[in-house]
Order: structure tokens, then sequence, then C-alpha cells
């Protein structure tokens, strides 16, 4: 490398040079060195800037008997003979110095992002375990004998135990951090997927149980991915962060009812809880491995990224005491509280009951019914990503966050209540479909809204605030399942339509007046 050096370089480096140009090959001070390397025989890291030599760093070619201002060369070498050998020793710990910890390598995959994926595959996972009943119930109830009504209870039994873990894990994940309860979530809902079978062969108290087991693992994890991505993802990109994890529920009940027929008609409905059950320690093995609830504990994240992440999110120290008379006084919060329950209310009748109506009213068999639920999930996955890219666009170019959250959880609001408005006017099952999956896709649009607005309002409490307003949604998980099976043995589809359409709209005047996208709980 230093036989590169142009002579002029050489030259001026002998005879001391102005102070201002070190010689080195960068032109530049020690500090401003970047970018990994490797000494071969030794092993040990180097840094070397690769830019170009410009006219700032290395005075033109002049002749080699003349420098600054005729001197002659041989007695600038007498005098800087000193200057010389520095500049060697120099260079020489220029090269040889170890890369600062944490410094980010060229090409690195950002660490925020890591993170991000594997919550969003964690949430792939979630859906996929908790859909697979929604198509197991319909042989599962032909070889039991279950009416609609007891249908109705097992499905709702999972609300059980999801609704007992909302807050409670909120406060957990907030105190600990979201690495150890999000994996726990994950370990234990997975082992109550494997026993579902079983607990079905013993008796249905044992199978309702065993639901609510389950629904007690997957209640921690919202909480703890909300906490999670609160100290890893900047505000800038929380949209899109929040929208790629939320759309692998989505995608996870694509996968679930894309698979769940092919593995009951080959091997029987036992299978489906059998196999997406063990798919779980996979994922926590890695989660183990690689994950870290904050960017502090990372020892393999650069610098460059840590600093990023932690000037615009909250600090990583866990909470001590939650400030409950502070955030239950808040409008903002209960305006949460109230439309997640609007939100949820028809979402997870859709979740639940969709194959059912499929089956029933549109007249698919089994298979068919799966393959048509996959659109609008599938929908949701699409829409809720580009939901994610545009809300975060307004927010960089300006727009208020609190303006951009109320038009996109306005667009989750009256887009299915528009769509499900239709069902009852139409008879083909084909725009049937349509109007499902454009429900769904409309629906996704509020990952950009209120379930961004936990970390927007209170970033150091996100767990907790989740957890308040995702127990009320789970409450309209549990009413709205058991109710929609006693609406259809009493009344009809339209029936069960309305009412969450009626929920649409007032969720969309509770979130316009009191909603806000600034914090006010520090």
């Amino acid at each position: 490398m230093l036989r590169l050096l142009p002579l002029s370089l050489s030259a001026q480096c002998r005879s001391g040079g102005p102070p201002s140009h070190r010689c080195f090959v960068d032109g530049g001070s020690p500090s401003q060195r970047a970018g990994p390397g490797l000494l071969a025989n030794k092993g040990v890291r180097v840094r070397v800037r690769r830019r170009a030599l410009r006219g700032a760093d290395v005075q033109p070619d002049t002749p080699p008997s003349r420098r600054d201002g005729d001197k002659p060369l041989h007695a600038d070498a007498e005098q800087g003979e000193g200057s010389g050998v520095e500049l060697l020793d120099s260079i020489k710990k220029l090269l040889l110095e170890d890369a600062e910890p944490g410094e980010e390598e060229q090409g690195q995959f950002p660490k925020r992002w890591a993170i991000v994926f594997l919550c969003f595959s964690a949430f792939l996972l979630c859906n996929m375990d908790r859909v697979n009943m929604s198509i197991a119930i319909m042989p599962m109830s032909a070889e039991y004998g279950w009416n609609p009504q007891t249908v109705g209870l097992i499905q709702s039994s999972f609300f059980w135990g999801y609704l007992l873990t909302q807050i409670a894990g909120g406060i957990w994940a907030d105190k600990v951090g979201g690495k150890t309860v999000l994996g726990f979530g994950v370990i234990w809902w997975s082992v109550a997927t494997a026993l579902t079978p079983v607990a079905a062969k013993l008796g249905l108290p044992f199978l309702l149980v065993v639901r609510a087991f389950m629904g007690i693992g997957e209640g921690v994890a919202m909480p703890a991915m909300n906490n999670i991505l609160s100290k890893w993802v900047p505000v800038s990109e929380r949209s899109r962060s929040l929208a790629l994890v939320y759309s692998g529920m989505y995608l996870g009940s694509v996968t679930g009812l894309a698979f769940s027929p092919f593995l009951i008609y080959k091997f029987g409905w036992p299978s489906v809880f059998y196999s997406f059950g063990s798919l779980g320690t996979v994922w926590f093995a890695t989660w183990a491995a690689k994950a870290y609830s904050t960017p502090l504990e990372d020892p393999g994240i650069s610098a460059e990224e840590k600093k990023l992440i932690i000037s615009e999110t909250t600090s990583g120290e866990p909470v001590t005491t939650i400030p409950w008379g502070v955030i239950l006084s808040k409008p903002p919060v209960w305006a949460l509280i109230a439309c997640h329950f609007c939100h949820n209310w028809g979402t997870f009748i859709l979740l639940t009951w969709m194959p059912t109506y499929y089956n029933q009213v549109l007249k698919f068999n089994l298979t068919e019914s799966s393959l048509f639920c996959v659109l609008p999930w599938l929908t949701m996955a699409i829409s809720a990503n580009v939901g994610g890219w545009i809300a975060d666009t307004l927010v960089s170019r300006g727009t208020s966050v609190t303006t951009v959250r109320k038009i996109m959880q306005s667009i989750g609001f009256l887009g299915p209540a528009f769509f499900l408005s239709q069902l009852s006017h139409i008879d083909s099952p084909a725009l049937a479909v349509l109007c499902m999956a454009c429900s769904q896709g409309s629906d996704a649009f509020s990952q950009s809204g209120l379930y961004s607005n936990h970390q927007d309002i209170g970033p150091r409490y996100a767990g907790v605030l989740l957890g308040l307003s995702n127990t009320a949604g789970v409450l309209a998980g549990v009413f709205g399942t058991a109710a929609t099976g006693y609406i259809l043995q009493h009344g009809s589809w339209d029936d069960v339509f309305k009412l969450s359409v009626t929920l649409y709209l007032v969720g969309t005047v509770i979130w316009n007046l009191f909603s806000t996208g600034e914090k006010i709980i520090d």
C-alpha cells in the first residue's frame, strides 16, 4: 500500500508537510477511519477508508528536486527525518488498530430489522395455530356431534386465557423485557396446540381448558412485541415495521387455511395440531440465540445503528412502576380501548367464522372454504404493508402523526363497514368473496392507526397500553364469537354483519374525536 503513495506525497511526508495534511492514505485524521479489514497473517481487524484522493489531500506533482518554495529536497529530508518516522508509525497505527466494538461493517443487515423479522415469524406461527381450529372444527363437530352453540363455546374458550394475560403480559414485558415474555408465549401456545387432539378425545371440558391455555400463551405475544419494537424501531419506521409484523398474522392465517385441509384429508384432523405445534420449538431456538430486549443489550449491533435507535426511541431501562392513575386519566387511552373493542368484534368474527360462512351460505366444501378464506388474509398482508409505507411517508414529509393515525384508522373502520353492508345484497359467491377480501384489506390499515398509537402516546409503557386496549379487543372476541353462534341459531348472517357494521361506525366517531399521535405519558 505504501508503494502506491504518489512521489509528491512521499516527498511531502519527508518534509513534515503541513499539519492539516498528515499524509494518511485517506487524507484524514485517525478518527476519520472506517470500513473493516483483516491482516491475513495475524487475523487482526483493520480499517482502511476507500476514498478517492482529492486535490485537497495531495498537492499536484512537481519536479522532485523542488518543494515548498523551491527548497532543495535533500535539505527538507535532513530537517524532516524525524517526521518521516512519525508518519510511518502513524500509518502503522492506522492500519493495525482494532475496530471499535460494535462498529457497523459495510453491507451489514440492520439488526433492528432482524428483530422485526423474528417478531413477524412469531406472529405467523401465532395465527397458524389459531386458525387451524376454524377448519378442524368442522370434522371435529361431525365426529363428536357438537351443535353451533357448542362450536361457538369452543371457539370462544381460546379468548378466556387470551384475556387473562393481556395486561399481565404488558406489565411483565415492560419490567423484564420483551425477549423473555415473547419466547415464553410461543413455547406455551405451541405445547397447547399439540395437546389439542388429546384433550378433545378426553372430553369437552378438557378441550376448553387446553384452548384457554393456548390463549394464555398467545395473550402475551402482542404486548411483548409492542414492548420490544418500542425499544428497537425509530419512529420514522414505526408504521411499516408494525405493519410487517402484523402481516405475519395475516400470512399465518393464509398458511393455516391453505395447509389445514390438505393435512386433514391426508392424515386426519389431529395432524394439523401436531405439525403446527412443533414449529414453535424451531422458532424459539433462533429467538433465544439471536434476539435481545433492547439494542443496549446486544453486543453485535453496530455503533451507528445503536446511536440511530437510541436517538429516536425510549430508554432501554425497564419500567419499575406503572402510573395507572395518569394512564387511565387520558382520553386518548380510552379512545384506544373503545376502538380496539369495535375493531376486534368484526375481525375476530371473520377470523373464526368465515370458513363456516363459506360452507353454509356460499355452499363451498371444506377445501373450497379454506382456499377462499385465504384471499381476504392475503389481501390484508399486502394492504397492511402498503398502509405502513404510506403512513411513514406522510410522517417523513411533515404530516402530523395525529393526522396520519386518524386517516389510517378511518380507512380501517369505514372500509369494512361499507363492504360488509353489501353482503346482504349479493347472491354471487364470487362477489361475496370479493367483498370479504376488500373488507379485510381495508381493515389492515388499522395497523398504521390504532395499533401504532400505543408507541406514540406512551412509548415507555407500550406493553401495558397494548395490554389494556387488547383486553377490550379480547372481550370483543369472547362476546362476539359466542354471540355469533347464538345469533345464527336464532337469526341470520345478515344480523351478524349489521352488528359489526354498527360497531365500526361507532369506533370511527370515537377515534376522530379523542385520539392523538402525540406523546402524553412520559
